[in-house]
């Protein structure tokens, strides 16, 4: 058996697979989110080893003869969060957390010295944990000066299972502190935030061993010895091993709270300017391009509360398939945007709205307005080197097939849609394990979902949707600086 950790935002989940990569159980342990002050959000890193032990206990009480069997535990988690350790590892602080913008300031800073765009091959945002670390030298000097080590949230929780200070480079390529084509850290990067290198985690690749569970753990949890905790990754490369989304040219399209479009890439192809990610894959000598809109099914959630009707209804009163885009715009910016345009402070708006404009036409312009928002993406993706022919669909937004139609006629591309599964990180990450513990070849265990069906781009309306998102893009630059 093979365990999956995934520390999320809102709580932790542990998957088991057996060695045929079939799902046996989960279970889910809950965390909570303290927001001291506007912009702040933090976690105690106590809290996630008690949601992990809540998740484990859970599937122990139904399946201990599995949990015994466990040969190898992988690790995924939320990026770019600051955990500050003491001399004896003893937690500082609470931790700042991947949508904490306190650090904005120290973001534009550094994002402003030449060196990390070129040394990262990304833009500094302030969700990243290098400008953390800035803010927290500006604003706790006695904390600061404290600090001996600096771990991401997943790797918190691996110094508990395992009493090692290790990362891996998916996660870390999120710091602003990797040298992301390099695969190591940066000297440079780290002295321009007064830290060395003695300060971070040593790196292995995700496929790799990252340590022993220490005996005490495994006792309680009813595991033999010798259980192996893989490097792991960062959450949305995990996704990425889950959907086995691994290999040049494929990709996948999320449509969860936010959205993502992750395309997978035999070489290291940054392009900052574009607000493009670009990080290193949980698979070595991979990396990955990742365009981020910040409200993807959020805008649709919106949208349900001011009209009073669910996302179903909703997206009923279009049909099922889409005849054409409709006159109404929407910037679907409810709380700022990433890629392309990394701006905290726009704000989201509906154009060419008339006396006809009912409930429908509301509806169908949000969800052309995140489509289009995509497509964005996808001509940044393209703007950095990267080609794609299709995507597969994933998160909640994707069981509306109308939805999925105008994606694929605004992309221009085919969108599949996987059959039945828990494709998401701590399926990824218990792989991993299973890779780790095995020695098995990455690409015979990352292997993609059955394919369930497929949307194709309608050539008859894919030139009009073209036109359309032609017009949509003189949107962002006519209100920009008048929403805010």
């Amino acid at each position: 058996m093979y365990l999956g950790l995934d520390l999320g935002t809102s709580g932790v989940k542990a998957l088991l697979i057996d060695g045929d990569q079939r799902i046996v159980a989960s279970a889910n342990g809950h965390l909570d989110v303290s927001r001291p002050h506007p912009g702040w959000s933090e976690q105690e890193p106590a809290d996630w080893v008690r949601a992990t032990e809540e998740a484990i206990h859970a599937l122990k009480a139904s399946h201990s003869k599995e949990i015994a069997a466990v040969k190898g535990i992988g690790l995924s988690g939320q990026m770019h969060g600051a955990t500050l350790l003491g001399a004896g590892d003893e937690v500082l602080r609470p931790c700042i957390l991947w949508n904490d913008t306190r650090s904005f300031r120290e973001a534009a800073a550094l994002d402003a010295d030449p060196r990390f765009r070129k040394i990262s091959g990304n833009i500094v945002f302030p969700g990243f944990t290098a400008p953390k670390l800035a803010w927290v030298k500006a604003n706790e000097p006695k904390i600061f000066a404290q600090v001996r080590k600096v771990l991401l949230p997943k790797d918190y929780l691996r110094l508990w299972l395992t009493g090692e200070h290790i990362s891996e480079m998916s996660d870390s390529a999120g710091t602003s502190w990797l040298d992301t084509g390099g695969r190591r850290w940066s000297p440079e990067l780290l002295a321009a935030t007064d830290l060395g290198q003695e300060h971070m985690p040593s790196l292995v690749e995700g496929t790799a061993p990252g340590g022993i569970l220490r005996g005490s753990v495994a006792a309680r949890w009813g595991m033999g010895g010798n259980v192996i905790v893989a490097g792991g990754a960062g959450d949305n490369a995990a996704s990425a091993i889950g959907m086995g989304t691994v290999a040049e040219g494929r990709a996948f399209v999320s449509l969860g709270t936010s959205g993502v479009l992750f395309a997978a890439n035999a070489s290291y192809l940054p392009n900052p300017e574009s607000a493009i990610h670009t990080f290193c894959h949980a698979l070595p000598n991979t990396w990955h391009q990742m365009g981020v809109i910040l409200s993807a099914t959020d805008s649709l959630n919106w949208l349900c509360e001011i009209t009073g009707r669910d996302a179903q209804e909703l997206t009923a009163e279009l049909g099922d398939a889409p005849r054409g885009p409709g006159k109404v715009m929407f910037l679907p910016y409810l709380s700022g945007e990433r890629t392309p345009h990394n701006d905290a402070a726009i704000r989201g708006a509906f154009a060419g709205l008339g006396h006809e404009s009912g409930r429908a036409a509301l509806t169908q312009a949000v969800l052309e307005g995140v489509a289009f928002a995509l497509r964005d993406n996808l001509e940044a993706l393209r703007a950095a080197g990267t080609e794609l022919s299709r995507v597969t669909a994933i998160g909640g937004g994707s069981r509306s097939r109308y939805w999925l139609g105008v994606i694929a006629n605004s992309l221009g591309i085919a969108v599949d849609i996987p059959a039945d599964g828990d494709f998401g990180a701590a399926f990824g990450a218990a792989r991993l394990g299973l890779i780790a513990a095995t020695s098995a070849d990455p690409l015979a265990v990352c292997t993609p979902p059955a394919t369930s069906s497929t949307i194709d781009p309608d050539a008859r309306l894919v030139p009009s949707y073209g036109d359309a998102w032609q017009r949509w893009r003189n949107f962002y630059p006519a209100i920009k600086g008048a929403t805010t």
